[in-house]
């Protein structure tokens, strides 16, 4: 059986413990190059810093090589998705065609595809929730690919920034469990994907933290993954709670992570959400909000935007988790190419 990582909650939470106690061990010391002869094929149809970088570098340090296609922003032609598709239009390659091909070359294939995500001054318009949640992309990969699909972000989660994040914060806790973790809905110009955010919050779940998600009324997450989060967290032994204000949420806090998403009611239509959107600029963590925590660490994915989300006081202090975040995503990311590129 292949063994994707698309969603850290397809793995059972001792399995995912067990990865971040490899992350840990190779921070460490590496050893052997586990990967040697190894190949990950990579396609970012979305901008990547640190998912590409991080990629590369941890295939690099486990012996094995990662191969950069370069498929976004028009650099190469388009896929097609649909099955059944009468390509006479201006797709030139099937995804079926090709996935199975990579997969000759590959021993795993690193997908990113977020509908969101834009290097535009302004956010886009999209497709509604329902339809983007379906992950059209990185589903038919999975669907064609006969080696291993690991998701470096689609419409719905960011399983490799959660797992970064778990590791970071067992690194300053050791045992996080019950420990306060809030996830603060932040002000951004633009309509964000919702991947990351659920990815976070997913990650502490499966700590056993009490966490709390904070957001304006009307920027909910998905019912149903909420739902998968609450299990999780009572199973190890946390908690879940959702709030409307941001203060109330930030009380006593050891840990806040700052993420905008966009509201998934005003998907498809992004000019009725700028104007809600437009209201909520009071939604930043600055001195005052960090004052209310337990002399809490603040935590961010990057990029970010600084005075906007975070003011560059909380971002550059001694708190300021968030360069040890970014790093930890190629540790974390080794353990994960060595259990699906090893497994059998």
């Amino acid at each position: 059986m292949i063994s994707n990582f698309i969603n850290t909650f397809d793995y059972s939470q001792k399995e995912i413990g067990n990865l971040l106690e490899r992350a840990l061990q190779l921070k460490k010391s590496i050893g052997k190059k586990t990967l040697s002869g190894k190949i990950l094929g990579m396609l970012f149809f979305n901008a990547s810093l640190r998912s590409r970088l991080s990629s590369v570098s941890a295939m690099e340090k486990l012996g094995g090589i990662a191969v950069d296609l370069p498929v976004a922003e028009g650099k190469s032609y388009p896929f097609e998705f649909r099955d059944g598709a009468v390509m006479d239009g201006d797709k030139i390659e099937h995804v079926r065609d090709a996935a199975r091909v990579m997969s000759r070359y590959c021993d795993a294939l690193a997908i990113r595809a977020s509908e969101l995500v834009t290097t535009s001054s302004k956010s886009v318009n999209v497709r509604g929730w329902e339809e983007l949640k379906k992950d059209e992309v990185i589903s038919a990969f999975e669907r064609y690919s006969t080696v291993p699909v690991i998701n470096m972000e689609s419409n719905v989660y960011h399983p490799c920034q959660g797992l970064g994040d778990a590791m970071t914060i067992i690194e300053k806790f050791k045992k996080p469990k019950k420990r306060k973790y809030v996830l603060s809905w932040a002000y951004h110009p633009k309509a964000l994907p919702m991947a990351t955010p659920n990815s976070q919050f997913m990650a502490a779940c499966d700590l056993g933290m009490d966490v709390v998600v904070a957001y304006p009324a009307g920027w909910e997450l998905d019912e149903q993954i909420v739902k998968a989060a609450e299990k999780r967290a009572t199973a190890a032994g946390g908690s879940l709670l959702t709030v409307n204000e941001q203060n109330v949420a930030l009380d006593g806090a050891d840990i806040v992570c700052a993420k905008s998403w966009g509201a998934l009611k005003h998907y498809g239509n992004w000019s009725k959400e700028a104007k809600v959107r437009s209201k909520l600029k009071k939604w930043i963590i600055d001195d005052d909000a960090m004052k209310l925590t337990n002399k809490g660490y603040f935590m961010h994915c990057l990029p970010v935007r600084r005075n906007i989300e975070v003011t560059d006081s909380v971002i550059d202090s001694d708190h300021s988790l968030v360069v040890d975040e970014a790093e930890n995503r190629m540790w974390a990311q080794m353990a994960i190419f060595e259990k699906v590129m090893t497994s059998s």
